[in-house]
Protein backbone atom coordinates (compact mmCIF):
# COMPACT_ATOMS: atom_id res chain seq x y z
CA UNK A 1 0.00 0.00 0.00
CA UNK A 2 1.39 3.39 -0.95
CA UNK A 3 0.27 6.97 -0.80
CA UNK A 4 1.37 10.13 -2.56
CA UNK A 5 2.25 13.44 -1.02
CA UNK A 6 4.06 16.71 -1.45
CA UNK A 7 6.72 18.38 0.67
CA UNK A 8 6.77 22.17 0.47
CA UNK A 9 9.80 23.80 2.06
CA UNK A 10 8.57 27.38 2.08
CA UNK A 11 11.68 28.98 3.53
CA UNK A 12 15.04 27.80 4.79
CA UNK A 13 18.33 29.62 5.33
CA UNK A 14 20.92 28.54 2.75
CA UNK A 15 23.06 26.78 5.38
CA UNK A 16 20.08 24.62 6.37
CA UNK A 17 19.24 23.42 2.83
CA UNK A 18 21.66 20.46 2.73
CA UNK A 19 20.46 19.36 6.18
CA UNK A 20 16.87 19.37 4.92
CA UNK A 21 17.93 17.18 1.98
CA UNK A 22 19.72 14.75 4.32
CA UNK A 23 16.69 14.55 6.62
CA UNK A 24 14.33 13.89 3.71
CA UNK A 25 16.73 11.32 2.25
CA UNK A 26 16.84 9.56 5.59
CA UNK A 27 13.06 9.20 5.57
CA UNK A 28 12.75 8.20 1.91
CA UNK A 29 15.75 5.91 1.97
CA UNK A 30 17.67 7.37 -0.95
CA UNK A 31 19.62 10.39 -2.11
CA UNK A 32 17.59 13.59 -2.44
CA UNK A 33 18.72 16.66 -4.39
CA UNK A 34 16.11 19.39 -4.13
CA UNK A 35 15.93 22.23 -6.65
CA UNK A 36 16.29 25.26 -4.37
CA UNK A 37 15.09 28.67 -5.54
CA UNK A 38 15.15 32.00 -3.75
CA UNK A 39 12.15 32.77 -1.57
CA UNK A 40 11.11 36.37 -2.30
CA UNK A 41 8.80 36.49 0.73
CA UNK A 42 11.83 36.22 3.04
CA UNK A 43 15.02 37.53 1.44
CA UNK A 44 18.02 35.36 2.23
CA UNK A 45 15.96 32.17 2.36
CA UNK A 46 15.33 29.41 -0.17
CA UNK A 47 12.36 27.23 -1.09
CA UNK A 48 11.87 23.82 -2.68
CA UNK A 49 9.07 21.38 -3.27
CA UNK A 50 8.62 17.88 -4.57
CA UNK A 51 6.12 15.06 -4.71
CA UNK A 52 6.77 11.65 -3.25
CA UNK A 53 5.16 8.22 -3.26
CA UNK A 54 5.82 5.90 -0.34
CA UNK A 55 4.15 3.96 2.42
CA UNK A 56 1.47 5.34 4.73
CA UNK A 57 2.99 7.33 7.58
CA UNK A 58 5.65 8.94 5.40
CA UNK A 59 4.15 12.42 5.85
CA UNK A 60 4.43 12.07 9.63
CA UNK A 61 8.01 10.84 9.33
CA UNK A 62 8.96 13.77 7.10
CA UNK A 63 7.32 16.28 9.45
CA UNK A 64 9.09 14.71 12.43
CA UNK A 65 12.45 14.80 10.66
CA UNK A 66 12.06 18.52 9.84
CA UNK A 67 10.30 19.87 12.92
CA UNK A 68 13.38 20.57 15.03
CA UNK A 69 14.74 23.51 12.99
CA UNK A 70 13.33 26.81 14.17
CA UNK A 71 14.23 28.73 11.00
CA UNK A 72 12.30 26.38 8.72
CA UNK A 73 8.81 26.87 7.29
CA UNK A 74 7.31 23.80 5.64
CA UNK A 75 4.21 21.79 4.84
CA UNK A 76 3.83 18.09 4.14
CA UNK A 77 0.69 16.62 2.65
CA UNK A 78 -0.33 13.03 2.02
CA UNK A 79 -3.27 11.99 -0.11
CA UNK A 80 -5.81 9.58 1.32
CA UNK A 81 -5.52 5.97 0.21
CA UNK A 82 -7.80 2.95 0.39
CA UNK A 83 -6.52 2.22 3.90
CA UNK A 84 -5.74 5.66 5.37
CA UNK A 85 -7.06 9.18 5.54
CA UNK A 86 -4.99 12.01 4.14
CA UNK A 87 -2.78 14.22 6.28
CA UNK A 88 -1.44 17.73 6.37
CA UNK A 89 1.40 19.04 8.50
CA UNK A 90 2.30 22.73 8.63
CA UNK A 91 5.18 24.24 10.55
CA UNK A 92 6.39 27.77 11.21
CA UNK A 93 9.07 29.09 13.57
CA UNK A 94 6.50 31.09 15.56
CA UNK A 95 3.67 28.55 15.78
CA UNK A 96 5.42 25.20 15.71
CA UNK A 97 3.73 22.26 14.03
CA UNK A 98 0.08 21.72 13.08
CA UNK A 99 -1.39 18.37 12.06
CA UNK A 100 -4.75 17.67 10.46
CA UNK A 101 -6.43 14.62 9.01
CA UNK A 102 -7.88 15.27 5.57
CA UNK A 103 -10.65 13.56 3.66
CA UNK A 104 -10.83 12.50 0.05
CA UNK A 105 -11.65 16.04 -1.12
CA UNK A 106 -8.96 17.72 0.97
CA UNK A 107 -11.28 18.90 3.73
CA UNK A 108 -9.89 18.89 7.27
CA UNK A 109 -11.61 16.28 9.42
CA UNK A 110 -11.80 17.27 13.08
CA UNK A 111 -12.44 14.50 15.63
CA UNK A 112 -15.49 15.06 17.79
CA UNK A 113 -13.50 15.02 21.06
CA UNK A 114 -11.47 17.99 19.83
CA UNK A 115 -14.66 19.86 18.93
CA UNK A 116 -16.12 19.11 22.36
CA UNK A 117 -12.93 20.34 24.04
CA UNK A 118 -13.05 23.55 21.98
CA UNK A 119 -16.68 24.10 22.96
CA UNK A 120 -15.82 23.53 26.64
CA UNK A 121 -12.95 26.05 26.55
CA UNK A 122 -15.25 28.58 24.89
CA UNK A 123 -18.00 27.94 27.46
CA UNK A 124 -15.50 28.52 30.28
CA UNK A 125 -14.49 31.82 28.73
CA UNK A 126 -10.91 30.66 28.05
CA UNK A 127 -11.31 31.50 24.38
CA UNK A 128 -14.00 32.19 21.82
CA UNK A 129 -15.53 29.37 19.80
CA UNK A 130 -14.41 31.18 16.64
CA UNK A 131 -10.76 31.19 17.79
CA UNK A 132 -10.97 27.56 18.89
CA UNK A 133 -12.38 26.42 15.55
CA UNK A 134 -9.84 28.51 13.64
CA UNK A 135 -7.04 26.73 15.52
CA UNK A 136 -8.59 23.30 14.84
CA UNK A 137 -8.63 24.14 11.11
CA UNK A 138 -5.06 25.46 11.10
CA UNK A 139 -6.00 29.05 10.26
CA UNK A 140 -3.08 30.64 12.16
CA UNK A 141 -0.65 28.46 10.15
CA UNK A 142 -2.45 29.23 6.88
CA UNK A 143 -2.32 32.96 7.64
CA UNK A 144 1.40 32.84 8.37
CA UNK A 145 2.31 30.60 5.42
CA UNK A 146 0.15 32.24 2.75
CA UNK A 147 2.74 34.86 1.69
CA UNK A 148 5.28 32.05 1.29
CA UNK A 149 2.88 29.92 -0.74
CA UNK A 150 2.04 32.80 -3.04
CA UNK A 151 5.71 33.62 -3.57
CA UNK A 152 6.25 30.04 -4.71
CA UNK A 153 3.69 30.04 -7.53
CA UNK A 154 5.23 28.88 -10.77
CA UNK A 155 8.13 27.14 -9.01
CA UNK A 156 9.15 23.77 -10.43
CA UNK A 157 7.89 20.61 -8.76
CA UNK A 158 10.01 17.46 -8.75
CA UNK A 159 8.30 14.08 -8.55
CA UNK A 160 10.10 11.47 -6.45
CA UNK A 161 8.69 7.97 -6.17
CA UNK A 162 9.57 5.19 -3.80
CA UNK A 163 7.70 1.99 -3.19
CA UNK A 164 8.08 0.63 0.31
Amino acid sequence: MTTRGVLYVHSAPRALCPHVEWAVAGVLGGRVDLDWVRQPAAPGTWRAEFSWQAGPGTAAKLASALRGWQQLRFEVTAEPSAATEGERYSSTPRLGIFHAVTGIHGDILVPEDRIRAAMARAALGESTLENELAALLGKPWDDELEPFRYAGEGAPVRWLHQVV
